[in-house]
């Protein structure tokens, strides 16, 4: 007996003839199995993946299901013998059959085959031969049966293109051009298939028709993704122009599916735009959307994934620039790292897991979507630590940087992080990363007050920045000295109270065209606000003022100084918990501030709890631009409120 599912889901005897599987069910219940590869599927599983809205008697279907099915496949058991195929094992079942019996078993045991040794190419044509249509193609509506339709064409398409370069590697192929040139018309985004199908056209003695194949390719990739050619195409056009034969003798290793980005690619282009900042870094988001999109309609996941991955932009702030396109990143990461599956690529992965990580900025998110970029940036951390790559640790540590403000009182873990973000970067030459590194550090040394060591910080980040040509960094560290000036401006001997607000006021103008909304709004008044607390002033009243995403929480202090306690009282009542960004300790702050102004006792209690772990740092100096004072004096009047009898 063999089973076959690439195509319709199938079992035949020795002899050929079609054994009845019974109804649909019945049939994606032999799939499911076939898909697990002789591992156990719990029941629980399978009544999940054959039901979206399981009915109260699924597993007693289920059942009944399995049994049909075994006096299908084995209706010569004895009634009391144990079955041989389709086993009951532990909490579910199992499919018991040697691979080479099941056809997709056997298609992908000769594709790594074919990997390691050339020989098995003709094995490789048999069983690519064998495919009678998608996998599992009458499971239509399953999730489970979608993950592997698409992860199983990915090898199929993998095949044809193995089996073709090991042909013309040996010196055959011409007889290929036919078979080559449909599949470069169904899948044209994948750029390994134009340099077969030009090969082969040489191999022909057909060179003008292998530079127009190399042409076209070409075209398509720069005109509807934006993608340069990579490497391997570009030497094969100069080996045809020049009259040599085209990677004979080199034996090009294999490197898999889908696009390799060349060196000017649309996304490569954005992130260039990205650390220039201002109008740039607006046309380098929208340009990598476009990229995205495009790069989606393909339907190649690998190209997808690449072109979301190769975006790794350093990122140092917890509040998205453009919270809409964030998300629609995240989706297309999501989507395409369900099209890939667990088994996808490990270095695709986690690029993507770095992305969802730091796109998903914690001031912008929900707490399940919280807990989903946490999960993502450890995951990616994990992967990028096993493959050894540091360029893809650093992105992945700075989704890790980005998803660590759960709680207050984390300056500590920050810096840990940007160090060895800062080693790694420094060891490998990837300054842009050891720019965000020195950047995280002189946060988190700002946060705990070292303003010594912060400010050596802003200087090598200002260093590194003028070689790497990054001007937003100074825009940062001089908020960052603006900072400093506050704080020093209630020392004996320090800079007035209006020479620090002056200070916020040039860094507020350079920060105006930056192109970085997500830090930009609310920044200044708030710095403002806080300037004027460490002179035990009232809130500033201006109405110009645009407060940004911080208002509900600086409203009640606002409502205060212009004497309309009641509506303060209200307004700090309705405010919710600050979210878990950058400024939350100085959200906090304001929230005890207010709530012992205003004698509310229980409010008060709250913000004491959640300021607790953070008492030795300063309220928002974690972002590097301002302070509100150290923490513990807000902690300290908060605990006396909710103490009071």
């Amino acid at each position: 007996m063999r089973i076959d599912v690439l195509g319709a889901v199938r079992a035949l005897r020795d002899d050929g003839t079609p054994i009845d599987l019974g109804g649909p069910r019945h049939r994606e219940v032999l799939a499911r199995l076939v898909a697990a590869e002789g591992r156990m599927v719990t029941t629980d599983s399978l009544v999940d993946d054959l039901w979206t809205d399981p009915p109260v008697r699924a597993v007693g279907a289920l059942r009944t299901f399995v049994a049909a099915l075994r006096r299908a496949l084995e209706p010569d058991r004895p009634p009391r013998k144990p079955p041989r195929v389709l086993v009951t094992e532990g909490p579910g079942y199992a499919l018991r059959l040697p691979r080479e019996d099941v056809d997709v078993h056997r298609f992908q045991d000769v594709l790594a085959r074919a990997r390691r040794d050339p020989d098995a190419v003709t094995d490789l044509g048999e069983t690519l031969a064998a495919w009678r249509g998608p996998a599992y193609a009458d499971v239509l509506d399953s999730a489970w049966a979608q993950r592997e339709r698409t992860r199983l064409e990915e090898l199929r398409l993998e095949g044809v293109e193995l089996r073709a370069r090991i042909l013309l590697d040996s010196g055959e192929g011409a007889e290929l051009i036919a078979e080559l040139g449909t599949h470069v018309a169904e899948h044209p985004w994948r750029e390994p298939a134009w340099g077969l199908l030009a090969r082969a056209l040489h191999r022909a003695g057909r060179q003008a028709d292998a530079l127009a194949t190399l042409r076209r390719a070409r075209a398509m990739l720069v005109d509807q993704l934006g993608l340069d050619p990579g490497a391997d195409l570009q030497r094969l056009e100069t080996d045809i122009l020049n009259g040599s034969t085209p990677l004979e003798g080199s034996r090009t290793a294999w490197t898999g599916p889908g696009v390799r980005l060349g060196p000017r690619t649309t996304v490569d282009l954005a992130r260039t735009l990205a650390l220039a900042g201002g109008d740039a870094l607006v046309h380098s988001r929208r340009d990598r959307l476009a990229a995205i999109e495009a790069a989606e309609r393909t339907g190649d996941c690998s190209l997808t994934a690449r072109i979301i991955g190769a975006y790794d932009v350093p990122a140092i702030w917890s509040r998205a620039d453009d919270p809409e396109q964030s998300r629609a990143v995240v989706a297309a990461a999501e989507r395409t790292l369900t099209a890939l599956g667990p088994d996808g690529p490990a270095d695709l992965r986690a690029r993507l897991l770095a992305t969802v990580a730091v796109e998903s900025r914690s001031a912008d998110l929900s707490g399940s979507q919280l807990q989903r970029a946490q999960q993502a940036a450890r995951q990616a951390e994990a992967l990028a630590r096993d493959l050894a790559d540091p360029a893809l640790l650093v992105f992945a540590l700075n989704g890790v940087f980005l998803q660590s403000f759960t709680r207050p009182g984390l300056a500590a873990v920050r810096d840990t992080i940007g160090a060895e973000m800062l080693d790694v970067a420094t060891r490998h030459e990837l300054p842009n990363f050891a720019v965000l590194g020195r950047l995280v550090r002189l946060q988190s040394a700002s946060a705990l007050g070292d303003l010594d060591a912060a400010a050596s910080h802003a200087e090598a980040a200002e260093q590194l920045a003028a070689t790497t040509e990054a001007p937003l960094v100074s825009v940062l560290t001089e908020w960052f000295r603006a900072r400093v000036t506050a704080a020093r401006s209630t020392e004996p001997g320090g800079p007035t109270a209006a020479t620090a607000a002056a200070h916020y006021r040039a860094a507020e103008d350079a920060l105006r065209t930056a192109g970085m909304p997500g830090l930009h709004r609310g920044l200044f008044p708030l710095a403002l606000l806080g300037l004027r607390l460490l002179h035990d002033r009232p809130a500033p009243t201006d109405p110009h003022l645009d407060w940004g995403p911080y208002r509900p929480w600086v409203l009640p202090l606002v409502l205060l100084a212009q004497d309309r306690v009641e509506e303060a009282r209200a307004a700090l009542a309705a405010a919710s918990e600050p979210p878990c960004d950058h400024m939350q300790e100085a959200l906090w702050s304001l929230t005890a501030h207010a709530a012992v102004r205003l004698g509310e006792r229980a409010i008060a209690a709250r913000a004491a709890t959640a300021l607790r772990d953070a008492r030795a740092e300063h309220a928002g100096a974690a972002s590097g631009t301002l302070t509100l004072g150290p923490v513990a004096r807000y902690l300290a009047e908060a605990e006396a409120c909710a103490g009071a009898k």
